[in-house]
């Protein structure tokens, strides 16, 4: 049997930011959400950006710009991965008022110990973030996602995104949340994406 899904709503559009060392493979969730969301024929954005083993902070985030103006003048939806939540939260501090969004998924932020040279990020870093700039680039607050057993992430998740007035959701044993820890297909991130559906859960599957 076909399986139906009803129209979308008019000219909603999504844009997944990934992070680094992400060159957009099949088996990641990004690359899955993706394809979940064009098959119910909704109008999604995947872009590779450039030089991801040394990404250059005014290079992305000049594509991320590129990309935002994309969207649509309706409901803009921007999903994050890992360097990608950096990028947004970078971004949003200077924003243009054209370029801001309806809603923004967070998934494994980094915190401070993660940004190294060694990891090719280190410009990235964030002194401080404005949390009224953060909130005025978007029509809602961010969400965020992050595991309890990330090594990348910030000390204490939850602390540091209610400093950043985010709602935080807190995932069990889900590491840095890739293909390697088991995400794949992920049906929460799609329930978030289609019908704002929190909290996200780790649930994984086909």
């Amino acid at each position: 049997m076909t399986e139906m899904f009803s129209s979308p709503p008019l000219a909603r559009r999504f844009l997944m930011v990934h992070g680094v060392q992400h060159r957009r493979p099949r088996e990641h969730w990004l690359w899955w959400l993706t394809e979940a969301l064009r098959r119910r024929g909704e109008q999604v954005l995947y872009p590779q950006f450039p030089a991801p083993e040394q990404p250059s902070k005014s290079e992305w985030i000049d594509l991320l710009h590129a990309e935002l103006a994309q969207l649509g003048d309706q409901e803009r939806v921007v999903v994050c991965h890992s360097l990608g939540c950096a990028l947004w939260l970078h971004a949003a501090q200077t924003l243009p008022a054209d370029l801001r969004v309806t809603r923004v998924l967070l998934v494994s932020p980094l915190g401070e110990q993660a940004f190294t040279a060694a990891n090719g990020n280190e410009e990235f870093k964030l002194e401080r973030v404005d949390r009224e700039l953060l909130t005025a680039a978007s029509a809602e607050p961010p969400h965020v996602v992050v595991s309890e057993t990330d090594p990348y992430a910030p000390a204490d998740p939850r602390a540091w995104s209610a400093a950043l007035g985010l709602d935080c959701d807190l995932l069990p044993a889900a590491g840095h949340i890739t293909p390697t820890d088991g995400y794949g297909p992920w049906p929460a991130a799609l329930d978030w994406c289609l019908h704002e559906k929190t909290p996200v859960s780790a649930t994984t599957g086909p």
